[in-house]
């Protein structure tokens, strides 16, 4: 447990306690319209062919080849027309030498026929066409299997399905397909102070940021978000809170009450429960962490800049671990940057920035309260623990805070 005293937790420790205690949710199968920014929980593999059958890819006459070879706008070759062929026939008669059918795109090609001639290149007769160009053996002809064939690999596990993989899927014949569910988070905020947004404030009180910021960045980073309103600094009411949201959690996230103050109700609820202490980074040095009933519990800062950059390193992993991500952590890149300032020594320090084009810089000032410097920051900076001073031109490590990966 927490106690006075004792040493900082490093980042990356803290960090590998947390994914040693998460996993991949159990997989569940889904209809396709429900699956998109899901994760496919095992490989999917094609039952059938893309395109199914041999088809058209014009609209034009189905020939053999051979018939057409020397057509020319000097000296056309007249064919009769035998039939035509609309998109979703179910039975085709073999194609006579000799003889042309009329077919539309998408429409199966004939068995026996070797090539289709676009309309443009004849009169577009109804029982006798006029074909004034040669055409090559397969020309227009999209063949059974070119896109995918029967048991080809469609998507991977790991794969988070886009517009793009569920159009092929839908394609492929595939209704369902197995995902990792969509992590339920709950997001609870500490503090007698509080007040819901667009409620009057009173003397000493402020309205509750935390909830809203939270729950919005579980939800861009592919959860279900549960906003449960403020609790007041009574660890009876907190416990009764947190028990009640535990049955429809994957996670649960609080904001406030871990630090060394008198009314830190959720380190007073959870000291016996949850790992609590100081991780060696700014902002967001008290942290707290562990399951309850099997649900991991990520207890934050109480300040907003604190609260949001400990989601970005510690609760965003997490989830994406249950979503079954291949990448869990944010990736980091080099960039100039274009102002200097200092750093503590011994903290990791995540310095609110602005990025573009390979440059950055810091934005507004350092205090874990500033949420208008945070809502103008597109990236943090990432100052190793050792580093004490940036000077402007240096390269440094940064996070992009929207970045998808």
């Amino acid at each position: 447990m927490a106690d006075h005293g004792r040493p900082t937790t490093p980042v990356d420790d803290h960090l590998a306690r947390i994914l040693a205690a998460v996993e991949p949710l159990p997989p569940a199968t889904v209809p396709l319209s429900d699956a998109l920014g899901l994760v496919v929980a095992s490989d999917v593999v094609a039952a059938l062919p893309l395109p199914a059958f041999d088809n058209s890819a014009m609209d034009g006459y189905a020939v053999h080849q051979r018939d057409v070879v020397g057509a020319t706008p000097e000296s056309p070759v007249h064919l009769p027309v035998v039939g035509g062929i609309g998109a979703g026939a179910a039975t085709i008669d073999d194609l006579a030498p000799g003889t042309a059918v009329k077919i539309m795109t998408g429409a199966p090609v004939p068995p026996g026929a070797t090539a289709v001639v676009p309309y443009e290149w004849t009169d577009r007769g109804s029982h006798e066409v006029l074909i004034e160009h040669p055409a090559v053996v397969g020309q227009n002809i999209r063949r059974s299997g070119e896109d995918v064939d029967a048991g080809d690999l469609l998507v991977s596990a790991g794969t988070v399905l886009g517009p793009r993989h569920l159009g092929l899927l839908a394609g492929a014949g595939e209704g369902r397909v197995e995902v990792r569910p969509r992590p339920r988070v709950v997001i609870v905020s500490t503090g007698s102070e509080l007040r819901e947004p667009g409620q009057p404030l009173g003397p000493g009180q402020i309205h509750d940021a935390n909830s809203t910021l939270l729950a919005s960045a579980a939800r861009a980073a592919g959860a279900s978000a549960y906003r449960v309103g403020s609790v007041a600094d009574e660890p009876g009411a907190f416990l009764e809170t947190l028990q009640d949201q535990i049955s429809r959690a994957d996670l649960i996230v609080t904001s406030g009450g871990v630090s060394q103050g008198d009314f830190d109700v959720v380190k007073a609820a959870l000291r016996d429960r949850l790992w609590f202490g100081d991780v060696a980074m700014q902002p967001g040095k008290p942290q707290g962490f562990g399951t309850v009933d099997g649900v991991p519990v990520f207890t934050l800062p109480g300040n907003p800049v604190s609260a949001y950059i400990s989601f970005q390193l510690f609760v965003l992993p997490a989830l994406r671990t249950l979503q079954g991500r291949h990448r869990v952590v944010h990736p980091l890149r080099a960039a100039r940057c274009s102002k200097g300032f200092g750093s503590a020594y011994g903290k990791r320090q995540m310095v609110r920035a602005a990025y573009d084009a390979g440059l950055v810089a810091p934005v507004g000032g350092h205090g874990s309260h500033l949420l208008g410097d945070l809502a103008a920051a597109n990236a943090l900076i990432v100052v190793p623990e050792e580093t004490t001073e940036v000077r402007a031109g240096d390269t440094v490590q940064v996070l992009l805070l929207d970045e998808e990966f």
